[in-house]
């Protein structure tokens, strides 16, 4: 089964908008909605925001649903300056830029324990540009965390993406990453960026899902 991730409920809708024969259920407590897409079984869970519960409802989808293949999309943050609010990315490499072991071990932030570098690859898809996916558990206008992101090669920021590739990569279940920019470093606070362009990127994204279904 396919299973989409998304963090808010609105984000979820982009998919369950297409999804003929729905039904609803609750499972360890996230919502999960499934049906067919485009003749394919499909299901949605919404996670919540944040890596933990990404983690979380990564694990469920491959647990409870059985899920082959794991697609987390949603808003996201840019941080190149040719970036446009509205572009949809593929990511082709995610990093928990918060885990930071550096003082024990030395290593770049990012670099789990158990790897040797901070990415993690991802599969891609289709025409879409590929871009570096940071994720972590903060939503800010502070502009502390660049210089990191820079040194990561880090374009792309969130809050659950990297979490979710984590759990599919130890799991061994194919996971990929699709980002639609709703706020851009440099043109103004993000945080009212985000606000202001949420209802257009929900809209670009809805048509994203569309296409890439009737794609595949």
């Amino acid at each position: 089964m396919k299973v989409f991730i998304a963090a808010m409920p609105n984000e979820a809708q982009c998919v369950i908008a297409h999804l003929a024969g729905i039904k609803e259920s609750f499972i360890h407590g996230r919502r999960v909605v499934t049906g067919t897409l485009n003749g394919e079984r499909t299901a949605v869970v919404v996670s919540g925001i944040g890596k933990v519960n990404a983690a979380a409802a990564a694990q469920m989808a491959i647990s409870e649903l059985k899920a082959g293949l794991i697609v987390n999309f949603g808003v996201a943050g840019g941080f190149d300056p040719a970036m446009n609010v509205g572009d949809v990315y593929a990511i082709d490499r995610a990093v928990e830029y918060d885990f930071d072991l550096a003082k024990l071990n030395g290593t770049l932030p990012g670099t789990l324990d158990e790897r040797a570098d901070p990415y993690i690859p991802l599969a891609v898809s289709g025409d879409w540009p590929a871009r570096t996916l940071g994720s972590g558990d903060r939503f800010t206008d502070d502009d502390s965390d660049l210089p990191l992101l820079r040194r990561l090669g880090i374009t792309v920021r969130d809050m659950e993406g990297a979490a979710i590739a984590h759990v599919c990569e130890t799991a061994g279940v194919e996971a990929r990453i699709f980002k639609c920019i709703s706020d851009v470093h440099g043109l103004g606070p993000m945080t009212g960026q985000f606000r202001a362009n949420i209802s257009r990127c929900l809209d670009i994204l809805a048509n994203f899902i569309r296409q890439s279904a009737a794609e595949n």
